[in-house]
């Protein structure tokens, strides 16, 4: 098969700095596109600058058409208000779509839906391994539980994050849902302040720690009379994010429309 050519939205965040670099070290990809925002300094520049290599000759840009319309395969680390644009791009080139970027809206995650009906779609709050065989835990553990264990959920990640709950942490309260069989927008509690009075039975309640440079840690507690399981996964590289995204991107390849999630790329079965 012949290397998979992958544009790379948000290429000029940490994020897609890490996934240029893990396409330039496999044999089977290699880098077609880099996108940038609008008014960015980096448009025109080579790619290569931004791995601190040789030129690749490949020029950044500032427009999602041309981003998807030179790779095979996008994988999108950007904003979620890009999220709309990009998406008319992916329809109209054609291209599937691997879409990282977490604090999405109502709206925009209906807007992936929608282009998931025309193109095919990986979406996915975290793209480690570890991570997601947690949210098959979880729905599990879930499942076996009763409501007499309290679900709890906490999240640390760097000072820099700007979303809270975590997206990977929301995933974490859905799949508990999931395994309980109850609707998650109305048990979870995603913050507390103040008099709150008791905890209600089914809750799923959230916590969000910030600080320093962690990279992500997430804990899921079930609590209950005499005994508390604990899930933990925590995450001290960011390289294992972009490696799950470009193993996306490969997966996604020659899939048809449809929204996938990283349990899909992986084939973890609930």
């Amino acid at each position: 098969m012949s290397k998979l050519n992958i544009g790379i939205a948000g290429v000029g965040g940490r994020m897609g700095v890490m996934i240029l670099k893990d396409i330039l070290g496999r044999e089977a990809t290699t880098v077609a596109s880099g996108l940038v925002r609008t008014g960015s300094n980096l448009v025109g520049s080579d790619l290569g600058t931004l791995a601190s290599i040789e030129p690749l000759g490949v020029a950044i840009t500032d427009n999602p058409k041309t981003c998807f319309a030179d790779a095979d395969v996008v994988v999108d680390f950007s904003l979620p208000e890009a999220i709309e644009e990009l998406a008319e791009a992916a329809i109209d080139e054609k291209k599937p779509w691997v879409v990282g970027t977490t604090g999405l809206s109502e709206k925009e995650e209906a807007i992936l839906r929608a282009a998931s009906e025309k193109i095919p779609v990986v979406f996915a709050s975290n793209m480690s391994l570890g991570v997601n065989l947690l949210f098959a835990l979880v729905e599990q553990v879930a499942r076996s539980l009763d409501d007499n264990f309290d679900i709890e959920i906490l999240d640390f990640h760097h000072k820099h994050k700007v979303d809270a709950p975590s997206g990977t942490a929301l995933t974490l309260g859905e799949a508990a849902a999931m395994g309980r069989g109850i609707d998650f927008k109305t048990s979870a509690t995603l913050s507390r302040e103040g008099v709150v009075g008791a905890r209600t039975k089914g809750e799923i309640g959230f916590s969000a720690l910030r600080g320093g440079a962690v990279v992500g840690e997430h804990a899921v507690i079930f609590a209950s009379t005499g005994e508390r399981l604990e899930l933990h996964h925590k995450a001290s590289d960011r390289s294992i994010y972009a490696a799950g995204a470009v193993t996306a991107g490969l997966w996604v390849r020659d899939k048809s429309p449809g929204m996938y999630s990283m349990k899909d790329v992986l084939g973890i079965k609930s």
